[in-house]
């Protein structure tokens, strides 16, 4: 390329994949679709395709559509628009610089790696992407502009899952798979060393395929506003979305908006059957849910999920819980020397409720300064840190200021630079925190009320986050299985009743506990570097095999929550092995 152009592998030259252009199709039809998510392993043409879209839409005046890229550093102001220094500086007029989501206007936003994009930035994107306005209210400016785009998303499922409130958010989703015949090898292969050795050649060759397209698409739009779709078909989609569990109705909306897309695609008049189940699977496959299980049948195993919460993911290893012998369903009760019940004798019981105990008052004796360790993964940063007993101190206290808040310092300075004050700083009231509590729901914690006791601890947490605004998820471990009781979410005002409805008993799997929970909090910092970690494992220990020695992501705090008189100082190890802050329970009771 003597010139230096940079061409676009075309949308029409892909093999295959067949699924993945018609999901593009569509929301390039009508964008109030509200985009598409492609997950798929790497060589699946995830990225190719999505960069072609932009070369088969329709032009306005003239002009090739637009393709712009949200990288994972990017920031809000990058984002959504800022404050234009150089006007600042300049003119000393405030004025509003454009961001991404105003280049993008009628064009394609791309996110490369959306599963590792701060979650904030994918708020923002996907509101703007349903309503096609951006409003920026910040550093004095007050702006509106129109943007309407195609937001394709693209992940990696072995990298992460999106949390289930974003990934419900896109409209469209669609599941590739990196296996392909024989044939489309050997075609897939051949198409990119002919684009390799002369893109403009190629591109040039399939210039009137890209063109057919293009006029395609533009004559669906045009068609779309006089597509109907009758009542029965509508009650059709609400069955479907109600057989599939879906949560709101947000696929209902979406459903319908896509059928007429496909029927607008296909040249029709009205909406048919055959458009209803053409993008069923699109609209369904990040949304469908298993039915709720009732409280007396034990909740289903599935597959692992590699960062977010896991549904009921059993542990890999240390399956044997302790007291219980390999090849017994049923060990029988056993005693210790001491006369003391042995894990093994509550590890049979089916799972049991308890009531949250109100007796918790942790002042500020569970916080410590922990929570402001600054390098997250450093194990030089973690050294100091108390064994046993925690020396105090507050995790709600004052915290650092954050970086530096270039329009107020402008203002104060009556925009002259380099300004005659100190750079201003922007508080840190917005800073993200996570607060991720392990519970223990073993069958040896149902004696003397520990776990009642236990979610008073995780009762007493979630009310200060949620007067903090902070968020909080919750991994449970016990019978055999490590579950999400409760996925990532800002801390509810009332969580009393859900906490009401976790059931314990069965085995220990408290390792396979701790690996998920790392992978999660990992992807959590990278995809927030300024995230706030806090975790909190509540256990009695009761378990066999050595705690990998670890360091682990943010601040921890473990809770021993075995009461007995004679203790085997297994919590205590855990606290040793990640070096982390060591608390009695019986020293948190009121």
């Amino acid at each position: 390329m003597a010139d230096g152009s940079f061409y676009n592998f075309p949308f029409t030259a892909v093999a295959g994949q067949e699924s993945l252009k018609l999901a593009l199709v569509l929301t390039a039809i009508n964008p109030r679709i509200g985009g598409v998510l492609i997950s798929g392993p790497r060589g699946s043409a995830k990225s190719t395709l999505a960069r072609g879209l932009a070369g088969v839409m329709p032009s306005i005046d003239h002009e090739q559509t637009a393709f712009v890229t949200l990288p994972l550093g990017a920031t809000e102001d990058r984002l959504l628009g800022s404050l234009d220094i150089d006007s600042v500086l300049n003119d000393k007029q405030v004025k509003f610089q454009p961001g991404l989501l105003a280049q993008a206007d009628q064009g394609v936003l791309y996110v490369d790696e959306v599963n590792l994009l701060a979650d904030s930035l994918v708020d923002v994107l996907l509101d703007v992407s349903a309503s096609g306005i951006n409003r920026v209210e910040r550093d004095g400016v007050s702006h509106v502009h129109d943007s309407r785009f195609v937001l394709v998303g693209t992940m990696n499922p072995e990298e992460g899952e999106l949390r289930p409130q974003l990934k419900d958010r896109f409209g469209l989703m669609v599941s590739l798979s990196n296996e392909y015949s024989l044939e489309e090898r050997v075609q897939i292969v051949r198409l990119r060393d002919e684009y390799d050795q002369d893109p403009k050649g190629f591109c040039d060759a399939f210039k009137y395929k890209q063109r057919n397209l293009r006029q395609s698409i533009s004559q669906a739009k045009a068609r779309l506003a006089s597509i109907k779709c009758a009542d029965a078909l509508r009650m059709d989609i609400a069955t479907r979305c109600q057989a599939a569990h879906v949560d709101g109705v947000r696929a209902d909306i979406v459903w319908v908006r896509a059928a007429m897309a496909h029927a607008a695609w296909r040249g029709a008049d009205t909406v048919s059957v055959e458009d209803v189940k053409a993008v069923e699977a699109f609209v369904l496959a990040h949304r469908r849910q298993t039915p709720p299980q009732s409280k007396q049948s034990p909740p289903p195993s599935s597959p692992p999920n590699s960062q977010q919460p896991p549904s009921r993911r059993p542990p890999e290893s240390h399956k044997q819980d302790e007291g219980q012998t390999p090849g017994k369903s049923s060990p029988s009760p056993q005693n210790d020397s001491d006369g003391e019940a042995t894990a093994g004798e509550f590890g049979a019981l089916p799972p049991q409720q308890q009531l949250t105990n109100d007796g918790i008052l942790l002042g500020s004796r569970l916080y410590s300064q922990a929570a402001a360790i600054p390098d997250k993964y450093s194990a030089s940063a973690l050294a100091g840190k108390q064994h046993g007993a925690s020396q105090g101190g507050s995790r709600f206290g004052k915290r650092q200021t954050g970086g530096i808040d270039m329009a107020q310092t402008l203002r104060s300075s009556a925009g002259e630079w380099p300004p005659k004050q100190l750079m201003r700083r922007k508080g840190r009231e917005g800073k993200p925190v996570l607060h991720c509590i392990l519970l223990d729901t073993s069958g040896s914690t149902l004696a003397e009320q520990i776990f009642a006791k236990a979610k008073g601890v995780i009762l007493e947490i979630a009310e200060r986050a949620y007067l903090e605004r902070e968020q909080i998820s919750i991994l449970g471990f016990g019978g055999e299985q490590v579950d999400w009781l409760l996925p990532q979410v800002r801390a509810p005002q009332n969580i009393r009743a859900q906490l009401d409805e976790f059931s314990a008993g069965g085995g220990t799997p408290i390792h396979q506990a701790l690996v998920d929970a790392q992978q999660y909090l990992a992807q959590a910092a990278r995809q927030q570097p300024e995230l706030e970690l806090n975790s909190y494992i509540l256990t009695d220990g009761r378990v066999t095999g050595d705690f990998t020695t670890a360091a682990w992501p943010g601040a921890l705090t473990v809770i021993d929550t075995e009461l007995s008189p004679v203790k085997r100082g297994r919590a205590q190890e855990l606290a040793q092995a990640f070096n982390a802050d060591y608390h009695l329970l019986s020293q948190l009771l009121a």
